[in-house]
């Protein structure tokens, strides 16, 4: 597997993210403190953080602190590289591989194609779920989501690791973004990335959504050595701060917590998409239910209007409603959305 390192090309639009709430209320008028926030997909339930050590605040972050052990533990695998939430490494990626063509199965999360063309590689979109046809395209590199952000399809280990297979007899990479797959961790391929059997998987994982830990900034790379330390390389030192490596290596530890959300968030998971049928249901995870109905930007601006945050993607006119956070948000949620029946739908 070739691997070099490029200058990137001029910088394309930034892609659009949820969570913009500040910018949600200048538009609508309405108090931050009265939205209703679903358009991140990040779990309302995360992890408790304690009050941390002061040697977290006072100390440069040191990588013999425990983290890289709770990473192994936790994701089965010594193959991985803390960076500063997993759009570090998306953003970074790419500048390691001799220019190319790259298929990204698509709608994904937007950052990844941004990224790919921002280092010259030529990208093209390829529906989510067919990972044959996007083979067939004869690309060296393919980028997908599993379970995929927004629609969430999920694709099966055998047929990852074929295409893995596939693309290393084209000196190439399969880069599997696996953000939404906590719930589910034993259908993970994060203990075979850069091992000899996959060399060219590249998994990245994230604390954001399953810990609910969006704002410590930290996720994870699975890779081959080589490639992990030419990434740590340009890098450089202390890419996470003392007080998220303190958090991290918590949380990853917490057993007990993870058992217990697990099933918690199935449950949010399967009452979300029970209550958003009627709109046209297009594929759901534990954290996120992803719709298609008629007249969807329409719907949106309507939910945003009543203080209900959604994420709306222009491509395919999907909306993504993320979990509510308690019984009233539930209430107003199911309030609305009677409403928006009556006047949009």
């Amino acid at each position: 597997m070739q691997i070099e390192e490029m200058i990137p090309s001029p910088s394309h639009k930034a892609p659009e993210h949820g969570g913009r709430l500040r910018a949600a209320a200048v538009r609508y008028g309405i108090p931050l403190s009265e939205w209703l926030d679903l358009s991140t997909g990040v779990s309302p339930f995360g992890w408790p953080v304690p009050m941390l050590s002061a040697r977290a605040w006072a100390r440069l972050p040191e990588e013999d602190d425990g983290l890289e052990d709770a990473v192994a533990a936790y994701y089965g695998s010594s193959n991985g590289l803390a960076v500063a939430g997993s759009q570090a490494a998306i953003q970074t990626l790419p500048a390691f591989f001799p220019r190319s063509s790259v298929v990204c199965l698509s709608p994904l999360y937007n950052e990844h194609p941004h990224a790919w063309r921002a280092h010259g590689h030529a990208v093209r979109l390829h529906p989510s779920g067919d990972l044959r046809g996007a083979l067939a395209f004869g690309s060296q590199h393919i980028v997908l989501c599993n379970p995929n952000n927004p629609t969430g399809h999920r694709y099966g280990g055998g047929e990852l690791l074929e295409t893995a297979a596939s693309l290393r007899a084209r000196n190439g990479v399969l880069v599997v973004d696996e953000a939404f797959i906590d719930v589910s961790p034993e259908v993970s391929l994060a203990p075979i990335a850069g091992s000899e059997a996959a060399p060219n998987l590249i998994v990245l994982r994230s604390l954001g959504k399953f810990f609910g830990l969006a704002g410590a900034r930290v996720g994870f790379l699975f890779a081959s050595t080589e490639l992990r330390h030419r990434i740590a390389s340009r890098l450089g030192p202390w890419g996470i701060a003392g007080p998220s490596r303190e958090v991290a290596q918590m949380a990853l530890s917490d057993l007990a917590w993870q058992r217990d959300m697990r099933p918690c968030l199935r449950s949010a998971g399967l009452r979300l998409t029970r209550l958003l049928e009627p709109m046209g249901v297009v594929g759901a995870t534990p954290m996120f239910t992803t719709v298609a109905p008629a007249r969807a930007s329409m719907i949106h601006d309507f939910l945003a209007r009543a203080g209900i945050l959604t994420r709306y993607f222009d491509d395919g006119a999907l909306i993504r409603f993320g979990l509510p956070a308690s019984e009233d948000s539930w209430g107003r949620l199911e309030t609305v959305l009677a409403s928006a029946q009556h006047h949009v739908i």
